[in-house]
């Protein structure tokens, strides 16, 4: 994805809802999207009423933001999603929800989808027993991921996964903490992906 250089908090308020981008800032007071519900700049507390189009388009914006992904790796998705059985939407979304640096992220080893971006492409990753070092990299059912064992003492990890003990990991994944190891149970369901999107508005924009 393109570097994003201005501050990432615009971009939640912009969106009108927490995008989970700066970690623990998003969980406290400080959050923006809480301190300042209204959209960035001189104009952002004007009511702007969207077209169908911008309303589309605000929609998939959003859900890229969300999981880091450029525009054309969310077009190849979108196409995978297509390509599969069942709603298109919910194929989308579950096809975010593997990639790698999400599940990273899921387990709680980053305290954001960037930070975990960043663990994965600098090695400290394995699935079933391998280094991948991919953050596109999609698993599936029956995955094991973990830490590698030369970065067990990593004190960011550490201090991450006991930040995060208080927070649920998804159903879906089965974490082990003490190993800082984790297997994916099963695909994740549409109810239980914390971003509210309206996914169909993103088929009917890629539909037109």
């Amino acid at each position: 994805m393109a570097r994003y250089k201005d501050e990432q908090c615009r971009i939640c308020r912009r969106e009108g809802c927490k995008l989970f981008l700066k970690g623990d800032r998003c969980y406290s007071d400080k959050c923006s999207v809480t301190r300042r519900n209204y959209g960035p700049g001189d104009h952002g507390q004007k009511r702007t009423k969207l077209s169908e189009y911008g309303t589309q388009l605000r929609e998939k914006q959003k859900t890229r933001y969300f999981y880091g992904v450029g525009e054309k790796q969310f077009r190849k998705y979108f196409e995978m999603a297509e390509n599969k059985k069942g709603i298109t939407g919910t194929n989308l979304l579950q096809i975010l929800e593997s990639r790698l640096d999400n599940v990273v992220y899921r387990l709680g080893f980053g305290i954001s989808r960037a930070q975990a971006r960043q663990l994965v492409t600098h090695g400290n990753i394995q699935v079933n027993g391998k280094k991948v070092n991919i953050a596109s990299y999609l698993v599936k059912p029956g995955d094991e991921i973990a830490i590698r064992e030369i970065r067990k003492d990593n004190p960011i990890i550490k201090e991450n996964v006991e930040k995060g003990a208080t927070r649920p990991i998804p159903e879906w994944l089965e974490l082990n903490s003490e190993k800082l190891s984790a297997k994916v149970l099963r695909n994740v369901n549409r109810d239980e992906i914390d971003l509210t999107v309206e996914d169909h508005l993103i088929v009917e924009l890629y539909s037109k």
